[in-house]
């Protein structure tokens, strides 16, 4: 299964991440009392939705025999934080409109847009103190 840590130190918002064995870097922009010296939270939520997007869709494409010159997901959270929606525009050059289209169904089937479609559960624990 995924796993992914994060820590942050006694001063600023910076937060080092670790997902998988790749180094990340996750920070707010100055408006929100970071340094931007990496991508907010809610930027990063939709980079995982769109990278998953983007790979499921290429998978499913070759699977058909569908060339893709190149394809672009935009994401954007929209709404209030009361009523929130994401919305995705699907730029995909190459295939066919029938395929085009199949390939924005298959988009809303994409293992990332079902976990967040229907939740997640959330356990939080502490861990022991160190002696």
């Amino acid at each position: 299964m995924a796993h992914a840590t994060a820590h942050i130190g006694p001063d600023l918002l910076e937060t080092h991440l670790q997902a998988g064995h790749h180094p990340l870097l996750a920070d707010e922009p100055p408006s929100n009392g970071g340094q931007d010296a990496g991508p907010a939270p809610y930027d990063l939520l939709l980079a995982a939705l769109g990278a998953c997007t983007a790979m499921t869709l290429r998978m499913y494409a070759d699977r058909k025999g569908w060339r893709i010159d190149a394809l672009d997901v935009d994401l954007r959270i929209l709404g209030t934080p009361e009523v929130r929606h994401i919305r995705r525009v699907l730029r995909i050059a190459g295939p066919d409109e029938a395929a085009r289209i199949r390939l924005a169904e298959i988009a809303e089937r994409t293992p990332v847009t079902l976990t967040l479609k229907q939740g997640i559960a959330i356990q939080t624990h502490l861990a022991e103190q160190a002696a």
